[in-house]
């Protein structure tokens, strides 16, 4: 029997972080508005600081996860012709991604976060476009990231801290569902409807 997939099976749930950075700057309001004006409905949200038990959770220490991280680290260090062995003492990708998991939970944990679940159309996909590149430096003009951020890998590398691109954005699926639920509990999470889906759905 063929399995057919119905336009429900494209709604999605995915979450953001509003990072500590954005926060400082005071861009909560700015971001928000992003989402919702390509029609993005917002179904939880909350400001919050993360202890580092949840941050260690959301940041999982997989080794698919670290060796992926490091990997894109090597890959931008070598595209830069810089050696990643002065910065890191190591061209290890999973210990290189080992170092970058406690910088981030470091930054995340350091000051307060917003954390929203965006449900709409193919909405990994969509947010991840409005985001722009994990990299500021590469992300274009009209991305969040490209429009509120600059710095690049290999400078927060050089001085050990995490690269300040504004907001976290889920990669995937899988990732979106186990995100949510490391931040958020079910009833904090609501079904509503806004009175123009009938024009975005």
């Amino acid at each position: 029997m063929e399995n057919k997939m119905s336009g429900k099976d494209l709604v999605q749930k995915t979450l953001v972080l509003i990072k500590p950075d954005s926060v400082k700057r005071g861009l909560i309001g700015e971001i928000i508005s992003r989402f919702e004006k390509v029609g993005l409905k917002i179904v939880a949200l909350k400001m919050v600081k993360l202890d580092k038990k949840t941050a260690e959770e959301f940041y999982y220490s997989d080794e698919n996860w670290l060796a992926t991280v490091g990997s894109k680290t090597l890959t931008r260090y070598r595209e830069m012709g810089l050696d990643p062995k002065k910065e890191f003492n190591t061209d290890d990708p999973k210990e290189i991604g080992k170092i970058i998991r406690q910088w981030l939970i470091d930054f995340i944990t350091s000051a307060p976060i917003v954390a929203i679940v965006l449900e709409g159309v193919n909405s990994i996909e969509e947010v991840r476009k409005l985001v722009g590149s994990t990299e500021p430096l590469k992300a274009p003009p009209g991305t969040i990231r490209g429009d509120y951020a600059h710095m690049s890998i290999a400078y927060a590398n050089w001085n050990k801290i995490v690269l300040r691109n504004v907001v976290h954005a889920s990669e995937n699926e899988k990732d979106a569902m186990r995100e949510i639920f490391v931040i958020f509990k079910l009833e904090e999470i609501y079904n509503y409807t806004r009175n123009i889906e009938e024009v975005i759905y």
